[in-house]
């Protein structure tokens, strides 16, 4: 009896959580300069940790060299 209700509860909280990871890092992706739908790959368990690796260590596409941190 108590699976039943749970279901209603997932499927409530899980589209509002997967919004709110998806749309701060579609921003920070568009901001970076590349595409934002790339922040889609942050619901895939794995590729999400791809997705990390991938915005902290490449370089922006805009970026010219001489503007390194």
């Amino acid at each position: 009896m108590m699976m039943d209700m749970s279901w209603g509860f997932h499927l409530f909280w899980w589209p509002l959580v997967a919004a709110l990871v998806v749309i701060p890092l579609w921003r920070i992706c568009e901001k970076l300069g590349f595409p934002g739908i790339l922040s889609v790959l942050a619901l895939v368990p794995i590729l999400n940790l791809g997705l990390l690796y991938f915005l902290a260590f490449s370089e922006p596409p805009h970026s010219n060299n001489n503007s390194r941190l």
